[in-house]
């Protein structure tokens, strides 16, 4: 009797040994096929997480109109040599420019203060930074970067190219608060960007200079001339001076505004060009002693104390708040001051006095200032909001 209990618990222990050996054996067979079938193994995509084309959008080559030929003979002097716009350049600055992880907690993009559907700027008088902080001066539009004739960045004009603008504001401390060995090392532990870089410039390599090209590159890709105005323009006859002669698709009122906006000596004399853009920063009158300097500090040059720079008045219509502190909340707003309520500043721009040295201020009338409103916002060119090759490229962000 007890020997048979002894017998039966030996062939017990025996068959649950043979049936894990069984069960270890189907596992083992099993991981080992998981891991060595072709048919199970896969590939991650380094682009998966961004929403990018099989082939890279025209950055390079855009077909501006032909009345652009002086703007983009401007835009070859101020693109360096080294730094031609490519395609993949762009699109490399592209995905930079929309990348949170730019700043140091991660909450704050190029593109967060700089949003395509309002003009590249911003609603807020000071935009908020990575610890919400609150930005110096108003963001200024990014549209039409290329044009600026003397080639100096930020609204007191402190960097002397776009490539040296780029990199400050993800440094800054109230901005993006980023060192630049934090930010290749971070790029570098990525899967897209070491493609993006290859694409780009020839190999994977991730400096700080390399981003600032990058981003320079897509800045300078962001070029508007579809708008209104761009339609009625492209119908003058070479020769035609677009301040007097009439646009068949425009209003009386818009005609009227054009008139009075591109006289002489009126808004036009720093805002004349086809990119609407000044070749240098100006004092417009907006403090008889300003609480910022602009140019002037960021210089040390006294007479050009309360200069600002001048941005394009491209798609002006969604970029309010206006002026370096945002300080106007709409086109009317600007228009009134530049009729009743320029200030005489010692450094004033030249078109802004009289031969006497008297202040002139603008006087408008009721019609005339709706005509001025209505002109300003035929310069609205709504395809760079939509636009896809400006767009957010992160699928989840």
């Amino acid at each position: 009797m007890h020997e048979t209990s002894h017998m039966r618990k030996h062939l017990n222990t025996l068959t649950t040994l043979l049936i894990g050996t069984v069960l270890i054996s189907a596992c083992s067979k099993k991981d080992q096929i998981s891991t060595t079938n072709p048919t199970t193994t896969t590939t991650a995509d380094p682009l998966a997480a961004l929403d990018l084309p099989a082939t890279a959008f025209n950055y390079a080559n855009i077909a501006v109109p032909a009345y652009y030929l002086g703007p983009e003979i401007i835009a070859q002097l101020n693109t360096p040599n080294n730094n031609p716009i490519t395609d993949n350049g762009a699109t490399l600055g592209r995905v930079l420019f929309y990348d949170k992880t730019l700043s140091a907690n991660n909450t704050i993009s190029c593109g967060s203060c700089h949003k395509p559907d309002l003009g590249f700027s911003d609603t807020a008088k000071l935009s908020k930074g990575f610890q919400g902080g609150l930005t110096g001066r108003n963001s200024m539009s990014i549209i039409n970067a290329r044009y600026y004739a003397n080639g100096r960045f930020f609204w007191d004009e402190r960097a002397s190219t776009l490539e040296v603008q780029t990199l400050q504001p993800i440094q800054d401390h109230t901005e993006m608060g980023l060192t630049l060995d934090t930010l290749v090392n971070r790029l570098s532990r990525t899967t897209h960007y070491p493609v993006l870089f290859t694409n780009a410039f020839g190999n994977s390599t991730i400096t700080p200079d390399r981003v600032s090209r990058a981003l320079s590159q897509f800045v300078r890709s962001v070029v508007s001339y579809q708008s209104k105005y761009d339609a009625g323009r492209a119908t003058l006859a070479p020769g035609q001076n677009p301040a007097v002669t009439p646009f068949a698709n425009f209003t009386a009122q818009e005609n009227q505004g054009k008139q009075i906006f591109l006289a002489p000596a009126s808004c036009g004399a720093c805002h004349g060009t086809e990119t609407f853009v000044a070749p240098g920063s100006r004092n417009n009158g907006l403090d008889l002693i300003p609480t910022d300097n602009g140019v002037g500090a960021a210089l040390g040059i006294a007479n050009r104390n309360g200069e600002f720079k001048v941005t394009t008045l491209r798609n002006v219509e969604l970029t309010a708040p206006y002026m370096h502190d945002g300080r106007f909340k709409t086109l009317e707003e600007v228009v009134e001051h530049y009729s009743s309520g320029v200030k005489n500043h010692p450094n004033l721009s030249p078109p802004l006095r009289a031969p006497n040295g008297a202040v002139v201020n603008r006087n408008f009338s009721e019609a005339e200032k709706a005509a001025l409103v209505a002109f300003m916002k035929t310069l609205t060119d709504r395809t760079l909001a939509t636009e896809a090759k400006y767009s957010n490229p992160f699928r989840n962000r």
